[in-house]
């Protein structure tokens, strides 16, 4: 009966803070100006700006314009000199003071905050308390969207069809022959979810570390005890629960590796990750509730190795890594020079597959859903927020990502997301 209750109580967080998220409260990030970049730096190099014995009209002609529009400067040096002066024009000091109350108030632990732009990397990095470029977080399911897009590079491989039923693409020929892994991966798929049930007897093997995630994946697609539970696909948005295990599974199958395996060689080695992993701890470390396990304390060896690691909560990284494959979704897929996933396979991910396929809404009218990706249909950001207060978030039209780590409950990293959100947008656009 303990097991039994501590999984309950941690499936309850997962509920919660994912319906939270699905209400619009759980994505931004922000950080601080990297000072290698200020304009000021810059601008002392260029003797036109700074020469002495300039007079004083020439001295206002050239106060502004010198680091990029002095026509005396070499053309590496104008070139050096534009970027400098465009980085310097953002500015992040507003972001610093919102997230130190919040972080007080709250008495957190600390928090860290990462922004990437299309073209420049990282532009913002910021960490406050315990929290800093090292530090490992549990990411709940901020891990969505790595999943899904597991099953989307096999797609890319021909490995797997999305739209074709799942269990027969895993050789299961006793699973339920009407569910697409597409379905899966947009929570459509008609299974019980987190809402429904967190602690659906059927589905249970999604928490244990012990057993194997092929044989999980395969008993909750084939088990006939969800039959009265379980709805039509693509009629209604049930969020969250076995239909990841299930997806996890199925990756696995088609591709005859392990789901370590496929992290590695899909994420980690292309993108030089250096401490993205997936676990299952939700039987092995924390008192449940809606609070972050503190045994974790950035130490992913306090957790026992698992052939069933958690779909759609399992992932611990650090916010470095977790920019490099925000920069990935911001790049047509590509990590550096290494292709990750297709531009085609990112539409699939970004759009709202739930209102084009059934006019569906992830709880409210303003709230879509993709694969991994929460969609705002009014701004047209997507969002990945975890039942721990990680935040996740993606602007595809103005081209840049954030991050926003707690390790505290979604509730609180959505209030801090949204007391951040149009800081950053506004440092971002100018």
């Amino acid at each position: 009966m303990r097991l039994t209750r501590l999984q309950q109580l941690t499936c309850a967080l997962l509920a919660f803070g994912l319906l939270f998220a699905a209400c619009g409260g759980d994505d931004v990030d922000a950080s601080e100006e990297p000072a290698p970049t200020e304009a000021p730096a810059e601008a002392e190099e260029p003797a036109e700006a700074e020469e002495p014995t300039e007079t004083d009209d020439e001295a206002t002609d050239a106060e502004e314009p010198t680091e990029t529009e002095e026509p005396a400067e070499t053309d590496d040096e104008a070139i050096d000199n534009e970027e400098a002066a465009t980085a310097g024009e953002r500015d992040f000091a507003a972001v610093s003071p919102i997230v130190e109350a919040f972080v007080a108030d709250n008495e957190l632990n600390g928090a860290g905050l990462i922004i990437v732009d299309r073209d420049e990397g990282v532009v913002h990095e910021e960490y406050w308390g315990e929290f800093g470029p090292d530090r490992i977080s549990l990411v709940a399911s901020s891990s969505k969207m790595i999943t899904a897009g597991v099953l989307l590079r096999l797609a890319d491989d021909g490995l797997l069809d999305i739209d074709a039923p799942a269990g027969e693409q895993a050789g299961w020929p006793e699973a339920d022959p009407s569910i697409t892994t597409a379905q899966l991966l947009s929570n459509s798929s008609g299974l019980v979810g987190l809402l429904d049930d967190p602690t659906y007897a059927p589905y249970i093997c999604q928490y244990l570390a012990a057993g194997t995630l092929t044989d999980c994946g395969k008993s909750i697609l084939s088990t006939p005890a969800d039959d009265a539970d379980v709805v039509e696909p693509d009629t209604k948005f049930r969020y969250g629960g076995g239909q990841w295990q299930v997806a996890g599974a199925v990756a696995e199958a088609v591709s005859g590796k392990s789901w370590a395996e496929l992290i590695n060689e899909i994420y980690v080695e292309p993108c030089g990750l250096e401490t993205l992993g997936y676990n299952n701890h939700f039987t092995q470390i924390g008192a449940g509730g809606f609070e972050y396990p503190d045994e974790f304390d950035s130490d992913p060896s306090v957790l026992e190795a698992t052939d069933n690691p958690n779909m759609e909560g399992g992932a611990y990284v650090t916010t470095g890594d977790y920019a490099k494959l925000l920069m990935m979704h911001l790049n047509n897929g590509m990590c550096g020079d290494t292709p990750v996933l297709s531009p085609e396979a990112l539409a699939v991910m970004h759009s709202d597959r739930i209102g084009e396929v059934y006019n569906g809404d992830a709880f409210a009218p303003g709230s879509g859903y993709g694969m991994g990706w929460w969609l705002d249909r009014e701004t047209g950001r997507l969002t990945d927020g975890g039942a721990y207060g990680s935040v996740p978030w993606l602007d595809l039209e103005d081209g840049y990502g954030a991050y926003l780590v707690i390790e505290e409950s979604s509730q609180l990293g959505g209030q801090l997301s949204e007391q951040l959100f149009d800081v950053v947008e506004a440092a971002m656009a100018s």
